[in-house]
């Protein structure tokens, strides 16, 4: 199992994001913070956590945007102001919903290292959530209605199909919106799972924004794209990480994707779902 080791260096990643490119270098901070959570949380073995944990080695730990930040003494307790600073802007659809998406991840990884949190990584953070711009924000359809995020079971189930639904639609032009659904949605049910409900349903009109723009399909000017070819190989699987490329992890979603659909998974504990899910899953993975 990794140790902390990439938490730390996903928080710094996110936390200095907003001096390089607070897009893309918080996607990859996120990202090695969900490729700890992905082997902790799916008891990975060895041969899969120390590939994971190479690919996050070779792409990205080495770089200035993970480095260390000066020592200080930490504030847990201002570990909060990352949930204060999201609700501030939650009711806009914020570039996917990443501002949600990213807060969480780091208000998780926070609490699992609190000797992280100093002021310059938690005002840094603060930063990365408040650069996210509104995208496509109109009014959400009357008909999307999420179940409470605190009823993670039911709320899991809900996003689960919505992407399932997504992956149908988008054949053929890439599956960011389904993996963007499972992402978003997960963490908001995880934020509630923490006990951060408010901070969760902060967020419900703009998750609804996005499940309706999500149900419209693709647009016009959509670009095609190639679809995966169909695999048995799945992100739990140690085969699945050796066979991508030493740089085959884009800016994150090889890590985020998997973390979020197995822990929406495992809370909507439905077997009936969870085997529809596997024989689609390639296209996403």
């Amino acid at each position: 199992m990794p140790d902390e080791r990439l938490l730390l260096l996903g928080l710094n990643a996110m936390a200095r994001s907003h001096e390089l490119d607070y897009f893309a270098d918080g996607h990859r901070g996120a990202g090695i913070v969900a490729a700890h959570l992905l082997c902790v949380d799916n008891a990975l073995d060895n041969r899969a956590s120390s590939r994971i944990a190479e690919l996050v080695e070779l792409n990205w730990a080495s770089s200035p945007l993970c480095a260390p930040f000066p020592d200080a003494t930490p504030e847990p307790e201002r570990i909060d102001d990352i949930g204060i600073t999201l609700v501030e802007g939650a009711d806009a659809l914020r570039q996917v919903g990443h501002n949600a998406i990213f807060a969480m991840l780091a208000i998780k990884a926070f609490r699992m290292i609190p000797s992280a949190a100093t002021p310059q990584r938690i005002d840094g953070v603060c930063a990365m959530i408040r650069s996210f711009k509104p995208w496509r924000d109109a009014e959400p359809d009357a008909d999307v209605d999420p179940p409470p995020f605190a009823d993670t079971a039911a709320a899991s189930e809900f996003i689960l199909r919505e992407a399932s639904a997504a992956i149908d639609r988008f054949v053929g032009f890439g599956q960011g919106y389904a993996g963007h659904m499972l992402t978003f949605g997960q963490a908001l049910v995880e934020l509630a799972a923490m006990g951060d409900v408010g901070w969760a349903e902060s967020c419900r009109t703009a998750f609804r924004k996005y499940v309706s723009v999500t149900r419209r399909g693709p647009e016009p000017e959509s670009v095609r794209r190639p679809d995966h070819e169909p695999s048995d190989l799945r992100p739990t699987d140690a085969a699945y990480w050796e066979k991508r490329g030493d740089r085959a992890v884009d800016i994150g979603h090889a890590f985020k994707y998997p973390y979020s659909y197995y822990d929406l998974l495992r809370r909507a504990d439905d077997r009936e779902l969870t085997s529809a899910w596997d024989e689609k899953a390639y296209h996403l993975f």
